[in-house]
């Protein structure tokens, strides 16, 4: 049985960056187990191809979650990225860290441990290879490229001139310290392609030899002997094998499938363990609780004009814009299809953002309720940032290979459902505005008969749907909070050598989109698994509003 320093369980977005980091610069050998294969598909690269994975790919698990209550017993699909790289190689691309405050919850939640925004804020830094914004918020020589669309189109630029002429201010930098307003977004992208966590982090050591990759593998359980993770029973080939670890097994599988994994290995909530037949090795019933994710509704218009992306992913159109992108890398398809968005608070236009409102230059729906005829259209999707309703994963059944049951609870709360009609009708006022008013034509979805807070919870019940962020399902937290799965170094509460480092590990849910967090958490976590002082919090003070602690 091969024995390795680190077992890393998950190729994901934290684990190519703890694999490649302990190999790099600790000399560690390492195993990295990746469920799914190589994402060798050349839409990976393209921008706009990951459009092609959202109705099913093989870099993807389609989960299905058990009826939604809140929904009429809907069961929208929520996809999680299965090859090399994780979502990094499937998601679309958007480089958000959230707001200052979502760390202070983190840091409170810990103990103030070093979790706040001034202390995650050096690892994003440090990552981070921008293209346009250099200063104390952003990196500029980091091996994560991130840059803004090369390509525009005439929608994006209509809405964010609209906003602005109903008084919301232009931001330069969703990233700079202060998120509310409009503005454009930057992607993990260089030079008109996917920049994803293999190939920033774990393409550049692939071929050190302390570095044991392989795919395909399913983890079926963690080994824990007298109290210590000390290796992984994996499946592979019709075979199943064991790896031993003289050093840490660091769990980097997702919010679905790593809580899922731990209650294999007997770390759960010991009724729910034993009812499949589970020997319990650590009482742990905060494992697969804790679910969030955010979610978003539209509202669709059809316009008067070609001004998006409609027909431009089908015949000629098509043929055309990938020999552009193939000659040149430039053209519609480097956009990621979302490259504006505004975010606003409607409750209190001052205070921090609660909702993050994308602007799709095209007709988008992605609902198993509702049709709609494709055509030229803009969608403006309105994804809550907290949502403040919780969900769950557990067993389906002792079998590694079943899928987990999940439970999103989406709408689950009242005030997420209130906070999700506001953002329909903040979305038909930007509609009203000028130029967007222009161009279009009329209102598709909800439709203008639509106009009670009954008639649009209505809608929001048919057509949410996940903004594709799960996390915290193996939160961390002080010894004192029993659903605490997570020290707050990351280590698994009862058990010695084991670690969870991706955004299963989120007390909170983050105001944006979670990559770019799930990479700086991974780099982190390899100065807590290895004892090197983490990097000192960055001075900024004075330089952030009052919100950032």
């Amino acid at each position: 049985m091969a024995e390795y320093d680190y077992i890393v369980v998950g190729g994901g977005s934290s684990g190519c960056v703890a694999a490649a980091r302990l190999v790099r610069e600790h000399g560690a050998r390492v195993l990295l187990l990746e469920a799914g294969g190589r994402a060798t598909s050349m839409l990976v690269d393209m921008p706009a191809g990951f459009i092609k994975f959202l109705k099913g790919h093989p870099y993807l698990t389609m989960h299905q979650p058990v009826p939604q209550k809140a929904l009429g017993g809907r069961q929208p699909i929520v996809p999680q990225g299965k090859a090399l790289g994780g979502s990094s190689v499937v998601n679309g691309m958007v480089y958000i860290r959230g707001q200052a405050d979502d760390y202070a919850i983190w840091d409170d939640e810990t103990g103030h441990a070093g979790w706040s925004f001034r202390h995650m804020l050096p690892y994003f830094t440090k990552q981070e290879g921008n293209q346009r914004i250099g200063g104390p918020m952003h990196g500029v020589m980091g091996p994560l490229k991130v840059s803004d669309h090369i390509h525009k189109c005439d929608l994006s630029y209509a809405f964010v001139a609209a906003l602005q002429n109903i008084g919301v201010p232009f931001n330069p930098d969703f990233n700079g310290g202060r998120q509310t307003g409009v503005g454009f977004l930057q992607l993990t992208t260089h030079k008109g392609r996917r920049c994803s966590a293999y190939r920033a982090f774990l393409e550049p050591v692939a071929g050190d030899p302390n570095l044991v990759i392989e795919t395909d593998a399913t983890v079926s359980k963690v080994i824990v002997e007298g109290g210590r993770a000390t290796g992984v029973e994996y499946m592979t080939s019709g075979e199943t094998k064991r790896a031993r670890t003289g050093g840490e097994v660091v769990v980097a599988a997702g919010a679905y499938q790593t809580p899922k994994l731990l209650m294999l290995s007997g770390i759960g909530d010991p009724a729910h363990l034993k009812a499949h037949g589970i020997a319990v090795q650590v009482d742990l019933p905060g494992v697969g609780q804790n679910l969030m994710d955010h979610h978003e509704v539209p509202v669709i218009a059809a316009t008067n004009g070609a001004y998006g992306y409609h027909g431009e992913d089908r015949g000629l159109r098509m043929i055309k814009n990938g020999l552009q992108w193939l000659l040149f890398k430039s053209g519609p398809v480097t956009s990621n299809g979302v490259e504006a968005c505004v975010f606003i608070n409607p409750d209190d236009p001052g205070a921090d953002a609660s909702i993050q409102l994308y602007c799709v230059p095209t007709v988008y729906m992605d609902s198993d309720t509702v049709r709609i005829e494709p055509t030229n259209g803009v969608t403006l999707n309105s994804c809550l940032l907290r949502p403040k309703a919780r969900g769950s994963v557990r067993l389906r059944s002792a079998d590694p290979t079943a899928l987990p049951v999940i439970d999103n609870n989406y709408l689950g709360h009242e005030d997420d459902l209130r906070l999700s009609i506001a953002g329909l009708r903040y979305s038909r006022e930007i509609l009203t505005a000028e130029p967007l008013k222009g161009m279009v034509a009329a209102e598709l979805l909800p439709g203008t008969g639509a106009v009670s807070d009954e008639e649009l919870a209505e809608h929001c019940r048919r057509t949410v749907k996940t903004n594709y962020h799960p996390c915290g399902t193996c939160k961390m937290g002080r010894d004192d909070d029993p659903m605490a799965v997570l020290r707050p170094d990351l280590s698994v509460r009862g058990v010695d050598g084991l670690r969870v480092i991706d955004a299963s590990m989120m007390p909170a849910i983050v105001s944006g989109n979670t990559n770019a967090t799930a990479l700086a958490v991974g780099d982190r976590a390899v100065d807590l698994i290895t004892g090197t002082p983490t990097l000192p919090p960055a001075p900024l003070a004075n330089r952030l509003p009052e919100t950032v602690h």
